[in-house]
């Protein structure tokens, strides 16, 4: 189930817990993160740059938005800006530019890799167009991006889709990215 409403969403992974909430015109913000012990933990601008991605790939397919308009939709009005009275994080916008660049680019081959891995009731064309972004944009870094680590690609989706869903769809993402990480990068976990 995708987030509906703007209260504080907690979502975990191994280190830390973010939150994220939505502001009023519906774009989700880290807030904040913490460590268990309650001490802050600034959030890279690489984590802010990934959901950003998702959110831009989602408005892409949802919206119809071209490549260049979302690139400079986000870069203007997006990231590291105030939005709805609200001052987002900043996000490293070369890296952004590269996933969301990196996933346009590279679909036909990343499709076909993803579809490899997900179970026959999770179809690919027809999951949840959020899930779909996060699968895709995880897979990209698996595959063409190989400066950052496997394990670190995997626990960033996997707290992304946390904060947009409740039920499966995280597991999913895990499974996902895990195998293709193993076939890909198999000298990371050896």
């Amino acid at each position: 189930m995708t987030i509906a409403t703007s209260k504080l969403l907690a979502f975990r992974d191994i280190n830390v817990s973010k939150l994220i909430s939505l502001t009023k015109s519906g774009f989700i913000k880290v807030s904040a993160s913490v460590r268990k012990n309650n001490k802050p933990k600034p959030v890279s601008k690489r984590s802010v740059s990934r959901l950003a991605a998702v959110q831009a790939l989602y408005q892409m397919e949802m919206a119809g938005t071209d490549l260049a308009t979302i690139l400079e939709e986000f870069a203007v009005f997006r990231l590291g800006k105030e939005v709805d009275e609200e001052q987002l994080r900043k996000a490293d916008k070369v890296f952004f530019d590269g996933l969301v660049q990196g996933v346009i680019a590279n679909q036909v081959e990343l499709d076909p890799e993803i579809k490899k891995f997900l179970s026959a009731q999770w179809r690919l064309s027809r999951l949840d167009s959020t899930l779909r972004a996060i699968l895709r944009v995880g897979a990209l870094e698996l595959l063409k991006r190989k400066d950052v680590p496997a394990r670190v690609v995997i626990s960033e989706y996997i707290d992304i889709s946390h904060a947009f869903f409740d039920g499966d769809e995280p597991k999913v993402v895990n499974g996902v990215l895990d195998k293709l990480a193993r076939q890909y990068r198999e000298d990371e976990f050896s």
